[in-house]
């Protein structure tokens, strides 16, 4: 793969880094956690209106712009770097894709003009309480009702399903187990008998709920039984964003600490010209080439080498993962007694770390994930 990005990309990336630091600057992120409300919804249709972002991945048929992983690989990283606190994760990089490769025709018509458009937004309910995202442990069974289904149970720490108005929901026709009988079933908010509750989390950048099922009406997406190999590439591609939001993170911890340690005096001199600081911020910066690069290429893979997709995911996160961890330990480490402090936005990047890192599995899960394909 060639890592250098065209043109158009590099304007993209200036152009969503400029409007990010203007309108969405970490202090924004700080106001939401603050507010009663799980997103700003004005800066969501600013995104929508001004960049297109919701849908810069879906085809031009259904009203997105038809560009790739990569260009939304860029803004998943920007968006990391400014710790966006709103849905565009959940909706944009993990239920629309889900919807693209698991929906038919008829599917893609219904739901993706006003998810691209932004007037919808969605999340995949996947995770139980078992604490796996592998869709073979998922144990929710969906009860035939004519052509749609009902579901009774419940899905544990559903991304920003406070601001969906639509859930993605994996389930399994009853008696099947592992890839087998998986289907997708789409829940409207307003649907009877379904339930959200918000949870406390460590990360507060990043909304998490229950969200319960009591014999709830639920539309049957894709083919019944047949959606193991759809959410597999959708999860694959997903955990590549994923990894590129981390990637851009950790990229941000590093420069506030380059700088923070550039401007602190201790005994007449900077600290950042002591040797074990300076050791210390050059191992942070090889955590964060690796996870840029490796983000950027599972991406790449992802798109273009579908039957690679989950290799490459696997590596990605588990590098990335632990790399974002990484910096944002020597981040607050560097920054001495005021790291720890609420001010400092030292803390939000440490949250966001540790919650990310386990989101769609942790690094040891990827790994294990890894070897057992191979076969090792």
């Amino acid at each position: 793969m060639d890592f250098a990005f065209s043109e158009e990309q590099d304007e993209f990336r200036e152009m969503l880094a400029r409007f990010l630091a203007e309108r969405a600057p970490v202090s924004e992120a700080r106001r939401v956690m603050e507010s009663p409300e799980s997103y700003d919804a004005t800066l969501w249709k600013q995104m929508a209106g001004e960049l297109a972002l919701p849908g810069l991945a879906v085809p031009e048929a259904h009203g997105g712009q038809g560009f790739g992983l990569l260009e939304l690989g860029i803004a998943a990283e920007e968006l990391g770097r400014v710790l966006y606190a709103g849905p565009f994760f959940s909706s944009t990089c993990l239920a629309t894709p889900t919807l693209l490769h698991v929906g038919g025709e008829a599917d893609h018509i219904r739901w993706l003009p006003s998810l691209a458009s932004g007037e919808s937004i969605a999340t995949l309910a996947l995770l139980e309480d078992g604490g796996s995202w592998d869709p073979a442990d998922v144990a929710l069974e969906a009860t035939s009702d004519g052509s749609d289904c009902r579901l009774t149970g419940a899905k544990a720490l559903v991304s920003d399903a406070e601001a969906a108005d639509l859930f993605l929901v994996v389930a399994r026709q009853p008696g099947t187990r592992g890839r087998d009988g998986l289907t997708l079933l789409a829940v409207p908010r307003d649907a009877a008998g379904l339930e959200v509750t918000a949870l406390e989390s460590l990360d507060g950048t990043r909304g998490w709920s229950r969200v319960a099922f009591r014999d709830t009406p639920a539309h049957v997406v894709g083919t019944p039984g047949e959606a193991a190999a759809g959410l597999e590439l959708a999860l694959a591609q997903a955990t590549a964003l994923l990894a590129c939001e981390c990637a851009g993170g950790a990229k941000r911890a590093l420069d506030l600490t380059v700088a923070y340690v550039g401007e602190r005096v201790q005994f007449a001199r900077p600290v950042g010209s002591f040797q074990a600081v300076k050791h210390r911020c050059a191992e942070a910066l090889l955590d964060v080439q690796s996870a840029v690069v490796t983000a950027q290429w599972a991406s790449w893979v992802a798109e273009e080498d579908p039957a690679q997709a989950r290799e490459a995911a696997h590596v990605a996160k588990a590098v990335t993962g632990d790399a974002f961890v990484r910096t944002t330990q020597a981040m607050l480490q560097l920054h001495g007694g005021i790291g720890f402090t609420w001010e400092a936005d030292v803390h939000l990047y440490v949250k966001r770390a540790r919650t990310t890192g386990t989101l769609l599995g942790g690094a040891r899960e990827h790994r294990a994930r890894m070897a057992r394909e191979l076969s090792l």
